[in-house]
């Protein structure tokens, strides 16, 4: 099973390399191709709506991406620092959130739906547009984005004079600023010193990937789910966690409405981070007479994370070895960082965003986390 899914990862690679390449960018000196997007403020834009601007920066960028989000602040500043100077800079999703796999959203809270991109929109406090063209993708194909982010920057006569990134590092040292470069030089009424630069990223999620989000779900859905019993002292080492891995932990029961609804949501947070150092618990807290059931209500939600019945009746020995702070209620969620350290708790219905955005901060959001090792918390 697993080289099946390693050769279905590889086939994923070669079709986006392919992909890539089918989708031209558009070159220096063709006009701005014209559009017309849903943004986040519940508008509708075309490319007329920008005819006062002397320049038009359009940034294709995305929610997911950890290139994507190393350049979020850089996007922000693009825009403070030149909309007084007649600049406007629209940003533009071209993703579609169907064709995006779990496992490619590890370094986000978010993925890329226009609903998605309202709330990272109000998180960032984004004082431009921000356009979303993952359903029918016309706009994406006819600028040929390679991948995000991808910026293309048009004259006052609407001539593109740059396309590609925006500087060339995401995590490291920046040396050279080409987009920004683009810009002084267009508003000084000099060439501009580089068009044209190799442009890196996520690749752009085109429906056509879509094929490969189903492969990975059958994969997923055929991974084996058990039930294992814990008791007092098991539970307080597993929540000492003296591992390298944030540990999501889930108290539940089978007589609880809300724990049932929310298993499958908790799923897809597990799939999403589990290749990062991650790692996700089911305590149930059903009778022991009771384990035949929670199982198969695990298997319905194809829970293929670590799973365990709580032995013993005394919830308040598992309160005490989880989390003394814990009142009671069911389903209870807390995350651990490594060294015992509870980041975040919640009684009550899953609160997914809330709680992913919990884990995206603490296991990083960027590239850059691959240098930083998380450090066990004292």
């Amino acid at each position: 099973m697993v080289r099946r899914f390693v050769a279905f990862l590889l086939l994923f690679v070669a079709a986006s390399l392919s992909a890539a390449a089918e989708h031209k960018p558009l070159e220096i000196g063709q006009p701005a191709p014209d559009f017309e997007l849903p943004g986040v403020d519940g508008k509708t834009y075309k490319l007329a709506d920008f005819k006062d601007a002397k320049l038009l920066v359009i940034v294709f960028t995305c929610n997911h991406c950890p290139t994507a989000q190393a350049y979020e602040d850089r996007i922000i500043a693009l825009d403070r620092d030149f909309k007084d100077r007649g600049v406007k800079l629209v940003a533009i999703s071209p993703n579609d959130p169907l064709a995006i796999r779990l496992d490619e959203l590890s370094w986000t809270d978010l993925s890329d739906s226009l609903e998605e991109m309202k709330i990272r929109a109000k998180d960032k406090d984004y004082r431009f547009p921000y356009l979303y063209d993952g359903e029918t993708q016309k706009t994406s194909e006819a600028f040929g984005v390679q991948a995000t982010p991808h910026v293309f920057i048009f004259d006052r006569d609407r001539k593109l004079r740059y396309q590609g990134r925006i500087d060339n590092s995401d995590i490291h040292e920046v040396t050279a600023h080409e987009a920004r470069d683009a810009i002084e030089a267009l508003l000084a009424g000099k060439p501009v010193p580089v068009e044209t630069t190799r442009v890196f990223g996520c690749s752009t999620k085109w429906s056509d990937k879509r094929s490969t989000v189903v492969t990975a779900d059958k994969h997923w859905d055929a991974e084996p789910v058990d039930l294992e019993t814990i008791d007092a002292d098991a539970v307080r080492k597993l929540a000492a966690n003296d591992t390298e891995k944030l540990l999501l932990v889930n108290l539940w029961a089978t007589w609880c409405g809300p724990c049932v609804e929310e298993l499958p949501e908790l799923g897809v947070i597990n799939h999403m981070y589990k290749s990062r150092p991650f790692r996700f618990v089911t305590i149930s807290v059903d009778e022991a007479s009771a384990k035949d059931d929670a199982l198969a209500v695990l298997k319905k939600a194809r829970a293929s994370n670590t799973n365990y019945l709580f032995t013993s009746t005394d919830k308040d020995k598992l309160a005490e070895a989880l989390d003394p702070k814990w009142p009671g209620p069911l389903p209870y969620t807390v995350l651990i960082a490594p060294g015992g350290k509870v980041l975040y708790r919640h009684a009550g219905a899953l609160e997914a965003v809330e709680l992913k955005r919990a884990i995206a901060d603490y296991l990083g959001r960027t590239y850059a986390a691959k240098d930083a090792k998380p450090q066990k918390s004292q």
